[in-house]
């Protein structure tokens, strides 16, 4: 089994990636494969609406000129997808917006491509907006039809400075246990 987890924010290896690495932690522990896919520097645009994707129903976006279709590869060969992100004006960041709209353009063009695939949230914030990026995150898995484990609270990290979510004691121990639920249900679905 295996869970890929993209990163979208614009810094490398901040509280967004602590609190991905924490449920990662719980997710090694139980034997699944982990990779991070770090959307940092790299080149990810928006949806054009063109609908090629509707027409061609290929597995791919039609623009192939950025990272996107990559991504698209790593969703489908996982049993499990985190997506993370900081909260940029109580919203997702660009990067990881970009993502959610073309990655589910995509899957709906091509018959729910990403059905009961396991789908997790994880969110870094300074103060406010963090409920908003869950919600946008989870809708979007909802809409691919994907499987939302729980955890004991909401997916939230508070911090501002890099490292500053590890003394979040509760919100550090919510990303353990949404590691370990995950693990769970991946091996409930295995079956």
């Amino acid at each position: 089994m295996k869970v890929v987890a993209f990163n979208g924010s614009p810094r490398r290896d901040g509280n967004t990636t602590i609190l991905i690495n924490r449920v990662f932690e719980e997710l090694d522990r139980e034997g699944i494969e982990t990779e991070l896919y770090t959307l940092a520097g790299k080149r990810i645009r928006g949806c054009v609406a063109c609908y090629k994707c509707w027409s061609k129903k290929n597995g791919r976006c039609a623009n192939d000129e950025d990272v996107l279709n990559e991504c698209i590869e790593k969703i489908v060969a996982a049993d499990g997808v985190i997506f993370g992100s900081p909260t940029y004006f109580m919203n997702v960041t660009p990067e990881l917006k970009a993502l959610i709209d073309r990655t589910g353009m995509v899957a709906m063009a091509n018959g729910g491509m990403f059905r009961r695939k396991v789908g997790a949230a994880v969110v870094a914030v300074r103060r406010a907006g963090a409920v908003h990026v869950l919600d946008s995150i989870h809708h979007h898995f909802l809409m691919a039809q994907m499987i939302v484990p729980g955890s004991r609270y909401l997916n939230i990290g508070y911090g501002l400075d890099k490292g500053e979510v590890e003394k979040d004691q509760e919100g550090m121990l919510t990303m353990q246990t949404l590691g370990e639920n995950m693990a769970w249900l991946l091996k409930k679905l295995q079956v």
